[in-house]
């Protein structure tokens, strides 16, 4: 976006404007060098800061002229932790859905659990559980945002058997 000194309006990239009776056509800013921007008094709008999270903060920026500034508001702790929370909770649950079936048979036949899976299935518990523990300690909404951003789901056995096919596949056979 630029800012025009002259007319006081801002000028969007990809649309026509006219300055001064004249009329510039949808594509001139792409195609005009920064002299010729310059010498009809355009100057392109910088962001003095950046939009925080709009899950953890209100957002709202301030246009002044060829500055533009962004206000970041944190929202409410205790609605952040309670979005938080269920988000893991749900994540952790669509995780382990598809392989509730395991259990049900195990349960109905009195057969084992596949190798690997309810070690995966506790990991899962065990990752939503910490999480939840983090997001309670949590001070502030920079602390629940970087307890959120830093959650690894372990990845199921099949996912683990898979990755590592892929990689033989991938090692050059030296003879």
């Amino acid at each position: 976006m630029f800012y025009s000194t002259t007319t006081q309006q801002y000028i969007q990239e990809g649309t026509a404007f006219e300055i001064n009776g004249v009329q510039y056509p949808q594509n001139w800013l792409n195609l005009s060098t920064p002299e010729e921007k310059t010498a009809l008094g355009l100057e392109e709008v910088i962001a003095t800061n950046s939009p925080a999270n709009d899950t953890y903060y209100w957002v709202s920026s301030t246009l002044s002229e060829a500055t533009l500034t962004y206000t970041n508001t944190p929202k409410d702790l205790t609605t952040v932790k309670t979005t938080a929370i269920a988000q893991v909770n749900s994540t952790a649950y669509s995780i382990l859905l598809p392989s509730d079936w395991m259990v049900v048979k195990a349960v109905e036949t009195s057969t084992k659990v596949a190798t690997g899976w309810d070690t995966y299935r506790q990991s899962v518990r065990t990752t939503a559980a910490s999480t939840v523990s983090g997001i309670e300690g949590a001070t502030d909404v920079d602390g629940v945002a970087s307890v959120m951003g830093a959650i690894v789901w372990p990845k199921n056995p099949d996912q683990v058997a898979l990755e590592a096919a892929q990689v033989t596949e991938e090692t050059p056979v030296t003879e």
